[in-house]
């Protein structure tokens, strides 16, 4: 186990991802010297150059500072499982012996050594932690969170405690997002621990959907002997958790131990019931938008109650939550046009997402643009996201894009668009493309779906719908 009190440098490579740009700023935050690379510029790396963490986009070791390279003992490498053996700076840091992990070890080697609240699952995972890192602040519990996303209350993706006691107190709540990408979450042992949904994806990675099963099984039973596990009911029989102790959650399901009543909706914000084992938490009002929050609500308040946090502080840390960047964002609210901007790249999340702008905006045109993202998942899942799409009415379907795979033959947008039947389809990419049909359109409210490269229209688009401050957010 590397001690980090040896280390003085720490290089990241692929430091523009999420996760392990929180990873980066952990470090930074520590007082090391932090760099590393990226193969494109992005908000985010321009944020983690001005907080003073040297980036390069130039894949040659001569972009490495020296001190990384004249203290090889002293200087940690993290990297992500994405990263091509082919990077030459990822090969010369391997062939010449530095100390090297992957980014989902790192994090293990940080958050077990806390209470760690671990939320995992195929979809919800980033909004659920992202509340409960806020319900941990409201609090007062000054603890830690690893977020996959970047939280708007905070603006990042890092949450560290102010008082440098809480680094040495096993007692400190650390929140982290359990990825089971890569199989990631097995570093972790949280002593709480939510599995939300265990859809078939990341299909590169498993064989099929048991083949996901099974590895959520094992992460269950990486929680500590004396933790908890807050499962989806809807998934309830698919997960073993054999001696642990587990208590179930839903949105409304009232054989579970954890289910919202007395759901309503007023200007675009939800206000619920919670039954816990414990009694009614009346009135919660769900800051997140979205029918879709009114269940992760309810994982986060098991996982809070589980914690010990009082009814008052979950309420306050749920009703302030003021969402996660590209999860359900609103950038143009006016009366007559709507624009949303949402990382749903699964066909369930899709699915959430349409139906919950469905609700908010009843009798609403919805005009779709959605950037397939992989061709793995594309090839594997195509049925589904027609399926989810065909609730839009108009759709802009976009390339795919590809992030670490090279093309498979056969598999392209086309493969969706040809399984759609209700909504009108067009394959369209490039911005000055898309710009230009929305315009040339009757819009009312539009979403930009997808976890690739889509988020670059998120500018233009508002500029081009005319932006205006929302009504709510």
């Amino acid at each position: 186990m590397i001690k980090f009190g040896q280390i003085d440098n720490v290089y990241v490579i692929g430091i523009g991802g999420i996760g392990i740009s929180a990873l980066a700023r952990y470090f930074n935050g520590l007082g090391k010297t932090v760099a590393g690379y990226d193969l494109h510029k992005s908000e985010l790396t321009v944020r983690l150059e001005g907080e003073g963490m040297s980036v390069t986009y130039t894949d040659e070791v001569a972009t490495v500072p020296s001190p990384f390279i004249d203290n090889k003992e002293r200087t940690l490498v993290i990297y992500t499982p994405a990263v091509p053996v082919t990077n030459k700076i990822f090969t010369f840091f391997k062939t010449n012996g530095y100390n090297m992990h992957k980014r989902a070890e790192v994090l293990g080697m940080i958050a077990n050594n806390y209470t760690t609240i671990a939320v995992s699952g195929t979809h919800g995972k980033t909004t659920n932690s992202c509340v409960l890192a806020n319900i941990v602040k409201c609090a007062g519990k000054d603890g830690f969170a690893f977020l996959g996303g970047i939280s708007r209350n905070i603006d990042s993706n890092l949450v560290l405690p102010s008082v440098k006691a809480q680094y040495d107190n096993p007692d400190t709540l650390l929140v982290a997002e359990a990825d089971e990408f890569d199989r990631s979450f097995l570093w972790l042992e949280p002593k709480i621990t939510i599995v939300t949904y265990v859809d078939a994806d990341h299909l590169d990675i498993y064989k099929d959907r048991n083949d996901i099963i099974d590895t959520f099984n094992q992460f269950v039973q990486k929680c500590r002997p004396d933790g908890i596990v807050v499962v989806n009911k809807k998934i309830d029989t698919l997960i073993d958790c054999k001696a642990l102790r587990k208590v179930t959650y839903s949105e409304s399901d009232a054989t579970c131990d954890y289910y919202a009543t007395n759901i309503r909706l007023a200007n675009g914000t939800y206000t619920i019931d919670a039954v816990t084992p414990s009694g009614v938490i009346s009135n919660i009002t769900i800051g997140a938008k979205g029918r879709v929050n009114v269940e992760n609500t309810m994982a986060c308040v098991a996982a809070a109650q589980a914690a010990g946090i009082d009814a008052a502080y979950i309420k306050e840390g749920i009703a302030t939550f003021k969402g996660v960047k590209r999860r359900m964002e609103f950038h143009v609210n006016k009366p007559d046009v709507v624009y949303i901007d949402d990382y749903a790249h699964h066909p369930r999340e899709l699915a959430a997402t349409i139906s919950s702008v469905k609700e908010l905006f009843p009798g609403k045109k919805l005009t779709g643009i959605f950037q397939p993202h992989l061709y793995t998942r594309t090839r594997d899942l195509a049925a589904g996201f027609a399926e989810s799409l065909d609730a839009l009415d108009e759709l802009m379907l976009m390339d795919i894009y590809p992030a670490r795979e090279k093309p498979i033959p056969g598999v392209d947008s086309q493969l969706i668009a040809k399984q759609m039947h209700r909504c009108k389809v067009s394959l369209v990419d490039g911005k000055d493309n898309i710009i230009a049909k929305l315009l040339s359109s009757k819009v009312e409210v539009v979403l930009t779906l997808g976890a690739g490269s889509v988020d670059q229209l998120v500018t233009p688009i508002t500029e081009a719908l005319g932006q205006t401050s929302p009504s709510y957010t």
